[in-house]
Order: C-alpha cells, then sequence, then structure tokens
C-alpha cells in the first residue's frame, strides 16, 4: 500500500528498511513507517491502519514526523477516540472550544462520527443532560410517503448513520436505554420549531438539504449551555431545483461573526476506501469543467 500510494521501492530484511525511489517520498515512507511502528506496538496493524496514515502523507504530515499541534482525544463508553489527521483535530478543537461549528466537506471525512463522539465525550463527563439528532425530512431521489410509519418511523433510515456511530460508541443495549429515556432525542427538522434547546449537545446532519429559513429556524433554538455541530456537503444538495441551500447561504452570512467555527474538508480527507477520495476527486474535476465559462465563438 505505500509503495503503490508514494510511488516508491521496499526493501526490508527483518527491522532492516531499504527504501528506493523520490528522495521527498522515502522520507514521508521512512516516517510514516516509524510512526506505524510507534502507533502499533502491542497492536494488530491492519490496511484501514495504515490507509489511515497514508492519508496524511498528501499533506506536510509526513514530512514533520511531531504533530504540529497536541493531538486530542474523546472518551466514549467503548474506549477512547483520536481524530486522524490535523484537519480533524482542528475540527474536535474547534467543537470543544465554541458553541456553534460547522462541519463542511465531502463524504469519508468524519465529520458526523467526530460531532457524535464529542456529544457523546461530553455526555460521559455530565457537561450536558441530552443528545439531540437532527435532519431535514429531503429525500435524496426517493419518496417519503412510500415509507411505512408515521413521520418518525418514516425518518428513521435516513438517521441511520447516527444510530450507527452511537451504536459503535456506547453499546446497542444502552443506546437504546438512553433513548426511552429521551436523554438521546432523534428528530426531524421539523419538530424543532417553536422549541429552546439548554444544556444539549445537537447535531444536525445533511444540512445542505436545509432551506435558508430551516438553518435561520435552527440555529436561534440554541439555547444556554448547549453545543451545536452542523454537517453538511454543498455537493450533494438534494433540495428542489431553485430552492438554496441553507448551508451555502448561511457560509456567507455567519463567515466572520465570532464564537462561530468552519472546518472545510478537502478529498484529501476522506478516511473511508481509498476510491472514494479519488471518486470525489474526480466528481470535483468533472464539474468544474463543466461549470469553466465557455469561449465565444470567433468570426471567420
Amino acid at each position: 500500500m505505500i509503495e503503490q500510494r508514494l510511488a516508491i521501492e521496499i526493501r526490508n530484511r527483518g527491522n532492516q528498511f531499504e527504501l528506493i525511489g523520490d528522495p521527498k517520498h522515502t522520507t514521508s515512507a521512512e516516517n510514516l513507517l516509524r510512526r506505524l511502528y510507534r502507533e502499533t506496538k502491542g497492536t494488530e496493524l491492519s490496511p484501514d491502519l495504515v490507509h489511515l496514515f497514508l492519508q496524511e502523507s498528501a499533506g506536510e504530515d509526513l514530512d514533520n514526523p511531531a504533530p504540529a499541534e497536541p493531538t486530542v482525544a474523546l472518551r466514549t463508553k467503548k474506549g477512547m477516540i483520536r481524530p486522524r489527521g490535523l484537519n480533524q483535530q482542528r475540527y474536535v478543537k474547534e467543537i470543544l472550544g465554541n458553541d456553534i461549528n460547522f462541519g463542511i466537506g465531502p463524504a469519508g471525512t468524519g465529520k458526523t462520527y467526530l460531532a457524535v463522539a464529542c456529544a457523546v465525550d461530553a455526555l460521559e463527563r455530565e457537561q450536558i443532560r441530552r443528545i439531540l439528532l437532527v435532519r431535514p425530512a429531503v429525500e435524496a431521489g426517493e419518496k417519503l410517503g412510500f415509507l411505512p410509519g408515521d413521520l418518525s418511523q418514516k425518518i428513521d433510515p435516513y438517521l441511520r448513520p447516527l444510530y450507527d456511530a452511537l451504536y459503535e460508541m456506547l453499546g446497542f443495549e444502552y443506546v437504546a436505554k438512553l433513548i426511552e429515556k429521551q436523554v438521546i432525542e432523534v428528530a426531524p427538522l421539523a419538530y424543532m420549531r417553536g422549541r429552546t434547546l439548554n444544556n444539549s449537545f445537537i447535531i444536525l446532519d445533511e444540512s445542505q438539504n436545509t432551506t435558508v429559513e430551516q438553518m435561520k429556524m435552527f440555529l436561534t433554538r440554541i439555547g444556554f449551555g448547549s453545543t451545536a455541530v452542523i454537517t453538511g456537503d454543498i455537493t450533494q444538495v438534494d433540495l428542489p431545483r431553485g430552492t438554496k441551500s441553507g448551508l451555502h447561504h448561511v457560509i456567507e452570512v455567519l463567515k466572520d461573526v465570532p464564537g462561530i467555527s468552519f472546518t472545510h474538508f478537502q478529498p484529501k480527507d476522506v478516511v473511508r476506501h481509498p476510491l472514494v477520495q479519488r471518486i470525489v476527486e474526480a466528481y470535483e474535476r468533472f464539474e468544474s469543467r463543466a461549470e469553466a465559462p465557455k469561449e465565444a465563438p470567433r468570426n471567420a
């Protein structure tokens, strides 16, 4: 994996490694191998872990083996969660230091997962009384009316990524108990109107599918002792044609407001299968070509 990503050749006999290729890439590979060695003492080395460290090889991290900033870790019932890469670390630090935070970027960058981890950490430390998981009831090509049940049951499948993250961090039975006690509440965005949310950790997921009015309504629900994280990808809007995305609008409106943080993730921050990063980059290239102004025809 390292050879393919960094375009080098690695030869080794026991713990002696010889790295052949471009000097910059071999230096990055050396630092990567040293970091993997430190990371995996007493731990199984998996392809996923190698991939996560390789993600950082696209940036400056591997050329400087010492991290530029002290790392942060989040405590959950199932163990500690450590953000990977400088951008994820900055994102978590912004969430811990600000009341309203935006995580914007492509799929697979850990925006939602880390937001849930921050919420669980705050609940475990008793800094908040409850967690609210919110998502707009907008279809991505499907129609909610054809799904069985009431609105809450219809929207449950759309909240599955949030449930999955909670199950992984707290366990299925404990999450079910917290939902029953309403310590964890899962709700469509429409249910937020008229409420004031104190001492809560609120996550609005898929916020690119909010309208301008819905985004304003959500942001004005936040009360004392609460933290809000709004995540979304402005390249994947499923709103009806002609409807302005509330996320796209709010970036311009609140960009200079103190106490509100914006973290923008890039394709290099993707922590899923390596193909996901290539897919995101391919779409970006295609869309930038499609949006480029076409040269006016010249008169003969």
